[in-house]
């Protein structure tokens, strides 16, 4: 087997094929481990965690007290150094040894029917070829950006040093991240982000607490406007925005979406269009040629680090001969984003299910309103909402804003992928005093609205 391309899926399918027993070799040009390990998830946490701890630590009486410094950003930038190994992949590369994996260093190209060419040399799979070469941040053709030498994901998780102000072009995941990162280690930051509202994709209330938390912090969010065009100056970057006006700032970040990297992988040697997206149905399989595979971003499914991975297993699967596929890479996939206060969501948003037909009907309480979360800081902002599908009571989605709530996606990711009755949920009691008697009060809140009836469990 070949696998083209060394992030978190070609690691996962290579280690799973060669766990069957199976001749491995990956092909990778980069480092081994991605762009989420040197360039996105990774270093992107390293420098929002500081920050973080030390808002939770005000929170705190008798500990806020204890405070006596502000975050400091050389330190912070030595960890971020140290998260991603200084950009050395010995660890990996010794882990692909370990598991009896060649390492092939050099771009990967398709060279006909289960051949890929790396250089001079050619190499033939005797079973399949795997593309995982993930996806780059796409750059939008507005006059004067590429030549203003934008920042994107993998130059602003690096930067060795905290510009005065930045420009953060898209209010998605990475730019409300890296734009909150940044301003809490000390630059000016303005959000421009062309539709009316912040992480458009997820519940609206999402927006107003993240766009209440930036502007208490000194962020600059401008909604529906557009870049016009982009020009560097004098070490100024000026940006003339739709609705007229203009904004300058040292740097500026283009976070607007992701493009696969396709352009040169030789696609068109076995009759795909090069930069476009490789389809793939629910086996992970190019159509029409039983051969080749591909997960993770390059496949466009789900743009989304541990998806890559789970495809990668079910790939992986397939080529041993067992009946797998791929269902749980939609719309059902978890998603965090990393921001103060956190957003962790699954499934569908109430809008998201109204639209696809559902009969759904949102519960919401607030994260704060346990006896545990007093010890987190008594009344934070926060929503916990669970969406439920009323004809079948089944949660279909869930989102949770506050303080630390990536921990508390799983369990709502299991009741969303096992269709698990609320009834039953009911039946499952969180103990006191934690934070996850938010579910107690969510399901309360549930029984509350629908009556006795079908608030018992199955079976009673």
């Amino acid at each position: 087997m070949i696998v083209i391309g060394a992030g978190p899926a070609g690691e996962v399918a290579a280690g799973d094929l060669a766990g069957q027993g199976r001749e491995v070799a990956v092909v990778e040009a980069a480092l081994v481990g991605g762009e989420c390990a040197f360039y996105a998830c990774m270093p992107s946490k390293a420098l929002l965690r500081p920050a973080e701890v030390l808002a939770e630590v005000r929170r705190v009486p008798g500990a806020a007290e204890a405070i006596t410094g502000s975050l400091d950003v050389a330190a912070t930038l030595a960890r971020r150094d140290e998260v991603i190994h200084s950009f050395d992949d010995s660890s990996k590369v010794s882990w692909l040894d370990k598991h009896g994996i060649t390492l092939i260093r050099g771009h990967g190209r398709l060279a006909g029917e289960r051949c890929v060419s790396v250089g001079d040399q050619r190499y033939e799979a005797r079973g399949a070829v795997v593309v995982a070469v993930g996806s780059a941040a796409a750059v939008p053709p507005i006059p004067g950006l590429e030549e203003a030498r934008p920042w994107t994901n993998r130059e602003v998780t690096t930067a060795r040093a905290i510009p005065a102000s930045l420009i953060v072009l898209g209010g998605g995941a990475v730019g409300v991240e890296m734009a909150q990162a940044y301003s809490e280690l000390g630059a000016s930051v303005t959000i421009v982000e062309a539709l009316d509202r912040l992480v458009s994709g997820e519940e609206a209330f999402v927006a107003e607490e993240l766009g209440a938390a930036f502007r208490a912090l000194g962020i600059d969010i401008r909604l529906g406007a557009k870049a016009e065009s982009v020009a560097r100056a004098g070490g100024i970057v000026t940006v003339e925005l739709s609705d007229g006006q203009s904004i300058e700032a040292q740097e500026i970040l283009v976070a607007v979406g992701r493009r696969p990297l396709t352009d040169d992988l030789g696609l068109e040697s076995v009759g795909l269009e090069p930069g476009e997206t490789i389809e793939v149905d629910d086996t992970l399989r190019v159509p029409g040629l039983s051969w080749l595979f591909a997960v993770g971003d390059v496949n466009g499914r789900s743009l989304l680090t541990h998806m890559g991975s789970y495809q990668a297993r079910v790939a992986a699967q397939v080529i041993a001969g067992h009946q797998a596929q791929a269902t749980r890479d939609n719309h059902s996939a978890p998603r965090v984003i990393f921001t103060d206060p956190q957003v962790a969501a699954v499934g569908l948003t109430l809008q998201g299910a109204q639209e696809r037909g559902i009969n759904a009907r949102a519960y919401d309480v607030a994260t704060s309103g346990t006896a545990g979360a007093s010890f987190h800081g008594r009344n934070t902002p926060g929503t916990s909402r669970l969406v439920v599908d009323e004809d079948r009571s089944v949660i279909v989605g869930a989102t949770f804003t506050g303080t630390e709530v990536a921990e508390w996606l799983h369990a709502a990711t299991i009741a969303v992928v096992g269709e698990i009755p609320m009834a039953l949920l009911r039946e499952a009691i969180p103990a006191f005093p934690t934070r996850s008697e938010v579910w107690l009060h969510l399901l309360e809140r549930w029984s509350a609205q629908t009556g006795p009836a079908r608030s018992r469990p199955t079976g009673q």
